[in-house]
């Protein structure tokens, strides 16, 4: 059997990872112990973002033709893929918290929602909250006014209320 017919499964697999994926961020994991990447693991999988250590020239060959074919300048080293379809920033916060704890983690590029940001881009958007916390906040804004004028409102109506002083 050809290298390349070992290597097409593999490929294969890469690339379903990457279609449709809101964002593929690319680290480099070299110097983690076994017990810090379990942990980063199982953190990542409990999240639902999907993370796998692959070789570069794999990568580089699943890449070709997407969005993620600019991370191949950046395939140098010991790297690994997290990949989430359905939260853009979640791989980008939980691999930022994780490196501040194990700076032997290296965040070094990602491309999200389509466009490519280098290791600075990637730390800036790990500031993002998540999805939900952002709807969260919205609706507590939109809750605020209407909060306040039933407030007025009830404070009005116990004044009215209140028997008049003879």
């Amino acid at each position: 059997m050809a290298k390349i017919e070992l290597k097409k499964p593999i490929v294969d697999e890469i690339a379903n990872t990457i279609a449709d994926a809101d964002s593929v961020v690319l680290v480099n994991y070299s110097g983690l112990t076994v017990e810090q990447d379990t942990i980063l693991r199982k953190t990542l999988r409990e999240a639902g973002v999907s993370y796998k250590v692959y070789k570069n020239t794999m990568m580089r060959l699943a890449f070709a033709g997407t969005p993620c074919e600019a991370l191949n300048d950046n395939l140098e080293s010991t790297n690994a893929l997290a990949v989430s379809k359905d939260d853009a920033t979640a791989p980008i916060r939980l691999l930022s918290e994780f490196a501040k704890k194990n700076p032997q983690l290296e965040l070094v590029a990602g491309v999200v929602e389509g466009s490519y940001y280098d290791v600075n881009g990637i730390k800036s958007l790990a500031d993002i909250p998540s999805r939900d916390v952002l709807l969260g906040r919205l609706l507590g804004s939109m809750q605020s006014p209407i909060a306040n004028f039933a407030r007025v409102i009830k404070q009005i109506a116990e004044k009215d209320e209140a028997p008049a002083a003879e």
